[in-house]
């Protein structure tokens, strides 16, 4: 679902405008961590794939532009997403349908790998949701994913809670480091562990994350969807002012106006 949360009732129009946010705040960097994903994962030519949780598709089609798959099928809970995928990822060898991780259609051992870019925090029962993509990987593929490093290097994000904290104490309990304590080598390792996979490994993925100017960095966390961005909305102008210059004034501004940060996601896979 590309951190998008399970919907329950929501309209196809809010959740196209929550697609067209994520793009514009963390979409553009998922998918450079996508591709050193999928070059750590080695997954041989003409596989088949699933991408739980695909969100705009963001993953898949970097799964077809990189891995050459036979197949890629992507689930999704929100038809908003669902829609920017169809529209943005066209290819033969790909389709997009509703699903939820929890209770995947696919009979076992059907699929070469299984793989969920930054979902597995927002699944409402994580574990169920691994041992479904376990279930249904073929004996020598490989299930994996990834997640944002909320707490240290996911930098974009950090410089927004820590001084959203130093202003108000209460932010603290919404930020997704302190929210998300799955999102750390070590508990990431125990789930995939837990799910029965075996060989199971962990590693950091690393990208830049440069901004032309502090609009660029901030506008994002204008659009109100998401912990950030939903957060900095609720504030009355004054707050929000405040919460802006004191980012600033943190930030590495470069001479020529630009940021350079970095975003840091973990990533895990292991063999069924």
């Amino acid at each position: 679902m590309e951190a998008n949360e399970v919907h329950s009732s929501r309209s196809i129009d809010g959740d196209m405008s929550d697609a067209e946010a994520y793009e514009s705040y963390v979409g553009r960097w998922s998918r450079r961590v996508a591709h050193e994903f999928l070059g750590w994962l080695g997954v041989p030519e003409e596989s088949h794939w699933l991408d739980v949780g695909c969100g705009t598709g963001a993953l898949a089609q970097v799964i077809l532009d990189v891995a050459s798959p036979k197949q890629v099928t992507g689930i999704d809970p929100s038809e908003g997403y669902l829609w920017h995928a169809r529209k943005d990822v066209v290819d033969d060898r790909a389709s997009f349908e509703i699903g939820d991780a929890r209770a995947l259609r696919f009979g076992a051992d059907s699929h070469d790998a299984v793989v969920g870019g930054l979902i597995f925090n927002f699944v409402p029962d994580v574990r169920q949701g691994v041992a479904e993509m376990t279930r249904i990987t073929r004996s020598g593929g490989i299930v994996g994913g990834y997640v944002w490093d909320y707490a240290d290097k996911m930098q974009l994000m950090r410089h927004f809670w820590d001084a959203a904290a130093a202003l108000d104490p209460e932010a603290v309990d919404l930020d997704e480091g302190r929210r998300f304590p799955l999102c750390k080598p070590g508990p990431l390792k125990e789930l995939f562990e837990t799910a029965g996979l075996r060989d199971v490994d962990v590693r950091a993925i690393d990208v830049p994350t440069h901004f032309r100017d502090f609009d660029d960095y901030w506008s994002p966390f204008l659009g109100g969807q998401f912990p950030a961005p939903g957060y900095a909305m609720s504030l009355d102008e004054e707050r929000r002012v405040d919460l802006r210059e004191r980012i600033r004034s943190n930030l590495p501004i470069e001479a020529d106006g630009s940021i350079r940060l970095v975003a840091r996601a973990w990533a895990v896979r292991g063999a069924p």
